[in-house]
């Protein structure tokens, strides 16, 4: 924060200075401050040249010049909708304390949105299938357009505003550990949980301590999708759902006229039918309580899970994924997800 942050006795040279070290933003501005370190201005380029044409004076007090009416929002723990703000041509949101000093930003352009979510990503698997792939490195460190099929879900759920990810590990787990580190590179806090057991495909979530979040996103680390986690977190809190599912439609195509019947009675007839059915995607959204339901320390897969929610009368809907969705289990697979990558780049 220290990069973009100049306190307001600092002079247009200097700011001028900050604004041309600045990197990996999408807009160059700095943030005023004053002795108390409360932010009290925004300051951009535009808002130098505006001065030099009117005071031509490199000297003057960039708080004196700053544009005290920006745009800001108070750190807290609601979902931050973006959308009204790009409307507005906005390219970074400062995020202050409530005493309007700088905690973060968030730079529009990169993220999606703001989600007060904790997400558990499942990447403990052998992944057998993907031999000799998998031999000496573990399925979610496969590489995609030179990347990390973890990476890419990491960076993901970063683009949607989650800063704080569980990490379940157990085949060659110290891999993922020593290439991901503890997520500070990236901005965020990642923390892994060591299967000592093999804990199925949700039995992890129970060794969590404590999440700090009301609701918590879970999925498998093999997964290649495009899928909205901002939709899934609006119709969970909108339906006031238990759990949403991830879904991917899935139609079958039947080769012959099926017959509908009543008794001995036809009452429909169709030539060559096509059924849609919904597949789960293993991606999932759900409320803290529901980890109440896992049984601790237990091989236990979503499924189970799925099933005890479902038996004790819990609301679960699903949300189908209408972009791309790759399971990353064959190699047919793996080799899809590239050719999906290389157009993406085209």
């Amino acid at each position: 924060m220290q990069n973009i942050l100049i306190h307001k006795d600092r002079t247009i040279i200097q700011a001028l200075e900050k604004l041309n070290m600045i990197r990996d933003v999408s807009r160059l501005i700095l943030f005023v401050y004053d002795d108390n370190k409360s932010v009290i201005g925004s300051l951009t380029d535009g808002d130098v040249r505006r001065s030099l044409v009117i005071n031509k004076d490199i000297h003057r007090k960039v708080g004196e010049i700053c544009f005290k009416d920006f745009v800001f929002e108070y750190d807290n723990k609601d979902f931050l909708d973006l959308k009204p703000l790009r409307k507005k041509n906005i390219k970074i949101l400062p995020i202050l304390d409530q005493q309007n000093r700088l905690l973060r930003i968030v730079d529009l352009d990169k993220m999606k949105t703001v989600l007060p979510v904790e997400c558990v990503i499942m990447a403990g698997g052998r992944g057998k299938r993907l031999s000799p792939l998998t031999d000496k490195i573990p399925k979610p460190m496969m590489l995609i357009d030179g990347k990390p099929i973890i990476e890419h879900n990491v960076d993901k759920l970063i683009s949607f505003g989650i800063k704080k990810i569980y990490i379940s590990v157990k085949y060659l787990g110290q891999q993922i550990v020593d290439y991901l580190g503890d997520g500070k590179e990236k901005g965020i806090e990642i923390e892994y949980i060591w299967e000592d057991e093999p804990l199925g495909t949700a039995g992890a979530v129970s060794l969590v301590d404590s999440f700090n979040t009301d609701c918590i996103f879970l999925m498998n680390g093999d997964i290649f999708s495009d899928v909205n986690f901002e939709e899934l977190y609006i119709q969970l809190i909108k339906k006031n759902a238990d759990m949403i599912v991830a879904t991917i439609p899935y139609s079958v195509d039947v080769p012959y006229a099926i017959m509908e019947f009543d008794n001995e009675m036809v009452t429909s007839f169709k030539e060559k039918p096509k059924f849609t059915y919904h597949a789960n995607a293993g991606i999932y959204l759900f409320k803290k309580e529901m980890i109440n339901l896992i049984p601790k320390n237990t091989f236990y897969n979503a499924t189970d899970w799925i099933d005890s929610i479902l038996s004790s009368k819990g609301k679960l809907i699903h949300s189908p994924i209408t972009g791309y969705w790759i399971d990353i289990g064959k190699p047919a697979d793996y080799n899809k997800a590239k050719e999906i990558v290389k157009h993406m780049g085209s």
